[in-house]
C-alpha cells in the first residue's frame, strides 16, 4: 500500500515494542502517536513539526475517530487501515471506551462482512492521487483485493482477541465461529486472503488436498 512518512501500522508496533521492553520514552511516543494520528482535537502538539503536519490535515480533511492509516507533509492516508486501528486498540494507544465506540462503528462499516475482517475499509481506486501503478502487480492490490480492502483471515484474530478484551464475549464467539467458517472453506484450505466483497477465496492455499504449500506441518 502507498503509504510513506509516519506509517500508523509500523508506529503502532514500535509503540508497542516499547512497552514491552519497558523502554523509558514510551509515553513520549503514545504523546505524538496521537497527535499526528488524531489530530482533530483542540490540543496543539509541543513539536513543531507536529504542528506542521497537523495543520494541512485539520485543514483538508474531516474529523474522524479512527487513527490516520499515514501522515506525510501535506498528505494523509484517508483509507481507514483497519488491521492497524485493531492494533492501536489492542496495545491500549485508544482508551476502553473510545475502542468500544470504534468496534462499535466498524461493525456498522460492515468490517466483518461477508467474513472477518476485511484490512481497509475505504480501498484506494485507481482515480485517487494515492493509486500507485505497482500496484497492479500481479492484478493483486485493485480495490477489495490483498492488502486494498481484501479479507485476511489472520487478521480476525486479533479482531476477536479485541472483542474478548472488550468483554464483547457473546460478539466475540460469533466471530471466532465465523473465523472458523471461513478457514473451512475449500475442505480447509486456510486460504491467505479473500475479495472484501465476495468472499471469494483468492490468496495462497496453506493446505489443498493434502498438499502443505507452506512450512506448516500437517498435524499427525
Amino acid at each position: 500500500m502507498p503509504r510513506s512518512g509516519f506509517v500508523l501500522y509500523s508506529n503502532v508496533l514500535w509503540y508497542h515494542v516499547k512497552k514491552i521492553y519497558e523502554v523509558s520514552n514510551s509515553k513520549k511516543t503514545r504523546y505524538y502517536f496521537k497527535h499526528i494520528f488524531a489530530p482533530f482535537t483542540r490540543s496543539i502538539p509541543n513539536s513543531r513539526r507536529a504542528r506542521i503536519l497537523t495543520h494541512y490535515i485539520k485543514k483538508g480533511a474531516s474529523p474522524k475517530d479512527f487513527f490516520l492509516s499515514f501522515v506525510n507533509l501535506s498528505f494523509w492516508g484517508p483509507d481507514l487501515d483497519v488491521f492497524a486501528n485493531i492494533l492501536s486498540m489492542l496495545f491500549g494507544l485508544s482508551s476502553i471506551s473510545g475502542s468500544s465506540r470504534k468496534v462499535h462503528d466498524l461493525i456498522k462499516l460492515k468490517i466483518n462482512k461477508p467474513y472477518p475482517v476485511k484490512v481497509v475499509h475505504s480501498p484506494i481506486r485507481q482515480n485517487s492521487p494515492l493509486w500507485r501503478n505497482y500496484m497492479m502487480r500481479h492484478k493483486q492490490n485493485f480495490p477489495y483485493q490483498y492488502h486494498n480492502g481484501g479479507i485476511w483471515p489472520f487478521v480476525a484474530g486479533f479482531w476477536i482477541m479485541l472483542l474478548h478484551k472488550l468483554k464483547k464475549h457473546v460478539l466475540a464467539r460469533e466471530e471466532l465461529e465465523r473465523y472458523a467458517g471461513v478457514c473451512s472453506l475449500n475442505n480447509w484450505e486456510f486460504n491467505e486472503w479473500l475479495h472484501g466483497r465476495t468472499g471469494k477465496p483468492m490468496g495462497r492455499a496453506v493446505m489443498e488436498c493434502g498438499n502443505v504449500y507452506s512450512c506448516i506441518p500437517l498435524p499427525a
